[in-house]
């Protein structure tokens, strides 16, 4: 199965956002499997993912290098990714340089639909959250300023309100 066929499933089995979820999925149908790379200037399918840790309740953010905002870890699916899932848990791991996360189960937590400077128009972003071990030590990556623990009740004030909604949905999930 393709990276495509995997997130045309992904979406059919997501139930809420349905809107945007349909909205995804007509993208998906348009622009077919380059609707999930980079070069796609109409918009690509993205996939990210926030780092909770439940047990002392906070979330790790990256201050991300070019939009100079905190956002949770996330980026392009690269060739290598056999599933949005494996995206999400490899530009978790990358941008936050802890070992051992683990998504969530039961798939995606939102979508966010968002536009991006440069040739390409937007990201269709697919958010999973993923639980950092007891004993995670994060590391800051070539593409983050800094990353920081937030308590969940601290992230409006730092975050915009895609972050803010994506921490609700996280601990919903859990």
């Amino acid at each position: 199965m393709s990276l495509y066929d995997d997130a045309v499933l992904v979406l059919k089995s997501y139930q809420d956002q349905p809107e945007l979820r349909r909205a995804y999925l007509d993208h998906l149908s348009q622009h077919g499997e380059a609707a999930m790379a980079k070069p796609c200037t109409a918009g690509h399918l993205t996939a990210s993912a926030l780092v909770i840790d439940p047990a002392r309740g906070r979330v790790l953010l990256t201050l991300h290098k070019k939009l100079r905002m905190w956002l949770q870890m996330g980026g392009h699916c690269e060739p290598g990714d056999a599933t949005l899932r494996a995206a999400a848990l490899r530009e978790a791991t990358e941008e936050s340089g802890i070992a051992g996360l683990t998504l969530l189960d039961g798939g995606p937590v939102r979508l966010d639909r968002h536009p991006i400077p440069g040739p390409c128009t937007e990201h269709l972003d697919v958010q999973y959250a993923a639980l950092a071990p007891a004993d995670a030590t994060e590391t800051i990556s070539d593409e983050s300023l800094d990353l920081r623990w937030f308590p969940y009740d601290e992230v409006a004030a730092v975050a915009d309100t895609s972050v803010v909604r994506l921490v609700e949905a996280a601990r919903l999930r859990l």
